[in-house]
């Protein structure tokens, strides 16, 4: 059932045994206030192994740029040491694991940085609230990112890429999505510059270049990834003209021959990013000859559609994969998905209930026999 999905795929130097990818997902399960991961989070990986590659939770490049409670970081000696047992898992059930690196720029909460106000590409401020270990509290105004915070973080970004590889994963992926710092450097709602990295979709492409370019200089091209979110608003990024923009930076990502680039796109009416900006995957597919990963929250139907037909070389589900630990199995068989209870707290609270104890399609049905 569902061939196209269970044909194995070549992404640079990265063989997937199969395109059912687990998507990156903020699950709040690291060891505070040192941001470290830890044994239940090596469970948790392991349990969903079987997936053509896993994609991290995002994971935080330094102090400045991780405001999510209970997030995991790999600045640190500490956090890398962490991540070997936890990559060693995936790697004895046979799985793939890429690192989601990770800068929120200006939505990180000044709690985390006692008191000091985040930086973004320019001097904006997102809507809404922050989520804290004391309670939501109203975003900050960012500070424009001076030359040395953009220097800065490019050393900040290829200490995490050569923590990963330290940690034993198996390639990198650059968050440029969702309204996080590559995001709002890509975007002209919250790109206001007027020196080289800001004004035409090529200048806002700079600084994600500069920062491709480190992770590939530790990782080589054939290892490193991005994802993308060319649609409409994302926490108050946006941007006028969707296929300038993310049309560079796709000819960026092709001139650099990364293996896999994943976008996150608009689902159906009701569904997470819902927006009326048309999807960009059609032209990007035309721009980019690696391997295209699409993320919408997808049926197991419509996901071999699209890799038969070629629109994408694989799918990566985010939600199913809360509550099905072994989602390409279910697909395999058929069979129905455990109810993901759409719980938040069950999503980021940092216990193991709604996390570690959703049982395998094996299991239930053991149960179910009893």
């Amino acid at each position: 059932m569902h061939d196209a999905l269970f044909q194995p795929l070549k992404m640079g130097a990265l063989e997937a045994r199969n395109r059912i990818f687990m998507a990156p997902l903020t699950r709040g399960r690291a060891a505070d206030p040192m941001f470290v991961p830890n044994e239940m989070m090596g469970t948790y990986y392991r349990q969903r192994a079987g997936a053509g590659m896993i994609l991290t939770e995002a994971t935080g490049i330094s102090t400045e740029g991780l405001g999510w409670p209970s997030a995991p970081g790999i600045w640190s000696d500490e956090q890398t040491e962490a991540w070997k047992p936890i990559v060693e898992g995936v790697h004895e059930e046979g799985g793939l694991i890429a690192m989601q690196l990770w800068h929120m720029g200006r939505i990180v909460s000044s709690y985390f940085l006692d008191g000091e106000r985040p930086f973004s590409a320019s001097e904006t401020k997102a809507p809404g609230e922050a989520h804290t270990p004391v309670g939501r509290q109203e975003y900050d105004v960012a500070r424009a990112m001076t030359k040395d915070d953009i220097n800065r973080t490019l050393d900040h970004y290829q200490r995490a890429a050569e923590n990963a590889k330290k940690a034993g994963f198996d390639s990198v992926q650059l968050h440029g999505a969702n309204g996080y710092l590559i995001d709002q450097f890509l975007r002209d709602k919250t790109n206001l510059r007027e020196d080289e990295y800001g004004g035409s979709p090529e200048n806002r492409t700079r600084f994600m270049r500069e920062v491709l370019e480190r992770l590939v200089d530790v990782w080589g091209a054939d290892r490193v990834g991005i994802r993308l979110s060319p649609n409409g608003d994302s926490q108050g990024t946006d941007d006028s003209n969707p296929p300038a923009t993310f049309g560079a930076a796709t000819k960026v990502i092709e001139e650099l021959g990364l293996a896999y680039l994943e976008l996150r796109q608009p689902g159906p009416d009701g569904t997470f990013g819902q927006t009326d900006v048309p999807k960009q995957d059609a032209l990007i597919r035309g721009l980019y000859s690696g391997a295209l990963i699409l993320n919408s929250d997808y049926t197991a139907q419509e996901a071999d559609d699209d890799v038969t037909s070629g629109r994408c070389d694989a799918v990566s589900f985010g939600r199913p994969y809360i509550s099905n630990p072994d989602l390409e199995k279910r697909i395999a068989a058929g069979a129905d998905f455990n109810p993901n209870k759409d719980v938040p707290k069950s999503w980021y609270f940092p216990i193991p209930d709604g996390y570690i104890d959703y049982p395998t399609l094996e299991e239930e049905q053991a149960a179910n026999a009893a």
